[in-house]
C-alpha cells in the first residue's frame, strides 16, 4: 500500500516544508528503516528535544502549535499533557499509543506504522522526555501484523542506536518502549478501555474522573495519545510553531496537516496528507476523482462509522472540526466515505448498528440493550415487515443512546448515523413498513419517556 498511488500524480507533490508526516515516504512502499529515515532528518528532533530543551518547554510547544488529537475526538495534545502530575517524586509514569484504529472505513494509523515506524517512535520518545514518562506501550490492534512486524524490528534499531532504553543520548533519561497486540475490540479505542485491556483485565471503560493522568495503568498517571497525533510532535519540535500553524488554510481553527481520505465508489480511493481547511469537495473531486462511472453520490460520511451521514451539497465544508460541525456532524478521523445510488440506507444501517451493537463491552444498559434493539427494528425495515412508530421508536433510540446518556462515547458514536440518515432518508424507512401492518403499533421509546 502506498501514498503515491492514492492520488494524481501532478497532486502529489509532498515536502518536509509542506507534508511533516508523509514526506519521507518511499515510493514503492517499502518501510523506510533506520538508515534511511536518519539520512532524511530523522531522529534530529529528537536530539533537540534533548539538548536544547526543557521538559515543560517541549509542552508548552506542542500546546502553542495547537496540536489536537488524531483518533477522532480531537482535544487539545498540549492541554492533555499538561495534565500529567508537576511532582517529581512520582517516578513510575506511562506513556501509551493508541494503534487500536478499529474504526470502520479508517486505515490512516496502519500506513504511517507500517511503512513509517520510525516516526513513530521519535514522536513517543520526545513525548516520553515531555511527560517524564519511564515506560511506552503501543497498543495495537491485533489483525495489524505487517505494522507489529516492522514495529518490533524498528524498536530494535532504535534500541541498537541507543534511542531507547538506558541513558538515553548521555541524558539519563530512561525509556523503554513496547508493542502490545490487542484482541481485537472496538472498544479498546477508548482510552481506559485500552488500559484495561494492557492489565489484562476485560475491556470496560472506565469511570471518570480519576483521568488516566492521575490513575492511568497499574494506577500510575498515563498519557495516552493516537498514532498520528503522536507521529506530528517531531515536525513541530524540529521547524517551529509558527511553520506547523501555517500549514492549515485559511479559516480552519485546526492546526497543521491531516491524513484524509475517501472510500467507496469512488475512481481513485485513497489516503492523502492535506491541510486542515481543504474542502470536502477537493477531497471527493481533486484527489478521489469523483464517483465511478455509472453512479452517483448519494450521502458520505466525514470521517468514519461513527459520524453522522451528509449529503451532496455538504461538500462544500472545510474539512476540520468546527467546519464539518457546522453542517451538523463531526470531523471524526478525517477518512471519508461515498455512498453511491445503489446502497439502501436502511440496508447500510442495518449493518453499521449490528457492527456496533457487537462491539458495545456491554457495561451500560442504554448502549447493550439500545444497540441491539435498533437492530431488530432496522432488520424489520428492511424486510418490509416493519410497524407504524418503528421509525419513532428509533428516532427514540438515538436520543436515548446520545451523548451524556450512556457511560463512554460508544453509543452516541453508533446512533449519529443512524440519526442521520432517518434525517435525510426518511422515506427509505417507511418503506419498510408493512402494509398488512400499517395499522400495528410498536410500543415509541422516547427520552422523555426513560428519564433522560
Amino acid at each position: 500500500m502506498t501514498l503515491t498511488s492514492f492520488g494524481p500524480a501532478n497532486l502529489i507533490k509532498r515536502s518536509a516544508e509542506t507534508h511533516p508526516l508523509t514526506w519521507r515516504l518511499r515510493d514503492d512502499g517499502e518501510p523506510v528503516w533506520f538508515d534511511e529515515y536518519q539520512a532524511k532528518n530523522g531522529y534530529a528532533a529528537a536530539r533537540k528535544a534533548f539538548a536544547d530543551m526543557a521538559q515543560d518547554d517541549i509542552v508548552q510547544t506542542v500546546k502553542d502549535a495547537g496540536l489536537k488529537g488524531r483518533g477522532g475526538a480531537g482535544f487539545p495534545t498540549g492541554v492533555k499533557w499538561g495534565l500529567m502530575p508537576k511532582d517529581e517524586s512520582i517516578n513510575i509514569r506511562y506513556l501509551l499509543c493508541n494503534a487500536d484504529e478499529m474504526e470502520p472505513n479508517t486505515w490512516k494509523d496502519r500506513m504511517l506504522m507500517e511503512q513509517l515506524p520510525h516516526l513513530l517512535i521519535e514522536g513517543m520518545l520526545i513525548s516520553a522526555r515531555a511527560l517524564k514518562t519511564y515506560r511506552g506501550y503501543i497498543f495495537l490492534r491485533g489483525e495489524y501484523t505487517t505494522a507489529a512486524k516492522h514495529l518490533n524490528r524498528a524498536v530494535a534499531e532504535a534500541k541498537a542506536a541507543g534511542l531507547l532504553g538506558k541513558n538515553i543520548l548521555g541524558s539519563g533519561f530512561d525509556f523503554e518502549l513496547f508493542v502490545h497486540t490487542g484482541a481485537g475490540r472496538y472498544i479498546c479505542g477508548e482510552e481506559t478501555a485500552l488500559i484495561n485491556s494492557l492489565e489484562g483485565r476485560r475491556a470496560n471503560p472506565r469511570s471518570k474522573p480519576p483521568f488516566p493522568a492521575a490513575v492511568g495503568v497499574w494506577g500510575k498517571p498515563t498519557c495516552v495519545n493516537n498514532v498520528e497525533t503522536l507521529c506530528n510532535v517531531p515536525a513541530i519540535i524540529a521547524d517551529g510553531v509558527d511553520w506547523y500553524k501555517s500549514l492549515a488554510r485559511e479559516g480552519s481553527e485546526d492546526m497543521g496537516t491531516k491524513l484524509m481520505g475517501f472510500s467507496g465508489k469512488v475512481k481513485n480511493p485513497g489516503l492523502w496528507e492535506l491541510p486542515f481547511g481543504v474542502t470536502a469537495r477537493e477531497l471527493f473531486e481533486d484527489y478521489a476523482g469523483g464517483m465511478r462511472d455509472g453512479y452517483t453520490l448519494k450521502a458520505w460520511q466525514p470521517g468514519g462509522a461513527g459520524t453522522g451521514f451528509l449529503l451532496p451539497e455538504h461538500l462544500d465544508a472545510q474539512m476540520y472540526a468546527g467546519g464539518i460541525g457546522k453542517v451538523g456532524t463531526r470531523m471524526g478521523t478525517g477518512l471519508a466515505m461515498a455512498v453511491d445510488n445503489t446502497v439502501n440506507m436502511v440496508s447500510l444501517l442495518r449493518n453499521m448498528e449490528q457492527f456496533f451493537a457487537r462491539e458495545s463491552c456491554g457495561f451500560c444498559t442504554p448502549c447493550r440493550d439500545g444497540l441491539p434493539w435498533s437492530v431488530k427494528l432496522l432488520m424489520a425495515l428492511e424486510n418490509g415487515e416493519g410497524r407504524e412508530g418503528d421509525i419513532e421508536t428509533l428516532l427514540g433510540l438515538v436520543g436515548f443512546l446520545g451523548p451524556g446518556k450512556t457511560f463512554c462515547a460508544h453509543a452516541p458514536g453508533a446512533v449519529e448515523p443512524l440519526g442521520s440518515a432517518i434525517k435525510y432518508f426518511r422515506p427509505e424507512f417507511e418503506a419498510g413498513i408493512a402494509p398488512t401492518r400499517a395499522g400495528e403499533l410498536t410500543q415509541v421509546v422516547s427520552p422523555t419517556m426513560v428519564g433522560a
